[in-house]
């Protein structure tokens, strides 16, 4: 009896081990969850949204793996992102901190803000109003300006401002250097990026991407607290589940 027990325990041990080693097997060369806990990218990204980040899309580097260990130098099957990519990378001023943005500078572009318009290579970026550019989840959503903004390749997404005299509504011209990327967030007015000096990002280099966010598997608007078991289904964003982000 003693026996059909321990070898009971010991097939329940080696199940959970072969688990957590297929868990981050899937995590390391395939896909990762990231949550959304700030305001950066709305609309496109909420906060409370759960999305799934594609690690293959860009090849892998040592944030690939668990920990950043550094195991090789630089990144390996490399495939060079598209400007208006929402990708996930590791803040260049602090490696041990996510950021989630858009990919507007590729190597060799020069970006500039001026009077709230985006110039890349010194042509102004179209950006057209839109009314179906708001957080329906945010009651400050009156006070923001909403836009479609067209990028020189011709991808559209969604940005928001409060206005175009705000403090990185006018930038000097940033010149990317090679392997670098030029990040911004859609909610132009409040977010830490490429174009503010004091926050950490900068240009970010190749080795610093995670991955691609791809798709949202989840989404909550936070009014119920998690012991709030009979809440949660009135707030669930069923509208977002399994979006693509764009």
């Amino acid at each position: 009896m003693k026996k059909r027990e321990s070898g009971g325990w010991a097939e329940t041990v080696k199940t959970l081990v072969y688990a957590i080693l297929i868990a981050l097997f899937i995590r390391t060369f395939f896909y990762e969850p990231f949550n959304i806990p700030s305001a950066s990218m709305v609309p496109t990204l909420l906060v409370g949204d759960y999305l799934f980040v594609s690690k293959f899309s860009y090849g892998y580097s040592r944030y690939s793996l668990p920990f950043g260990v550094a195991l090789f130098p630089g990144r390996i099957f490399f495939h060079s992102p598209h400007r208006g990519d929402v990708v996930v990378f590791k803040l260049p001023a602090n490696p041990s901190i996510d950021y989630i943005k858009r990919i507007i500078g590729l190597p060799g572009d020069t970006i500039q803000m001026k009077r709230g318009i985006l110039y890349i290579n010194d042509a102004a970026v179209k950006r057209d109003p839109s009314d179906k550019c708001t957080d329906p989840d945010d009651p400050r959503s009156a006070a923001y300006q909403s836009y479609i903004e067209t990028l020189p390749e011709g991808m559209t997404h969604c940005i928001i401002k409060l206005g175009d005299d705000r403090i990185l509504d006018n930038t000097q011209a940033f010149h990317v250097p090679p392997d670098h990327f030029f990040m911004m967030g859609d909610n132009r007015d409040n977010s830490a990026d490429s174009r503010d000096p004091s926050s950490g990002v900068g240009y970010v280099p190749a080795e610093n991407l995670v991955g691609h966010a791809q798709f949202l598997f989840f989404s909550t608007n936070g009014y119920a607290d998690w012991w709030e078991v009979w809440k949660w289904p009135w707030t669930i964003r069923y509208d977002r589940l399994f979006k693509a982000v764009g």
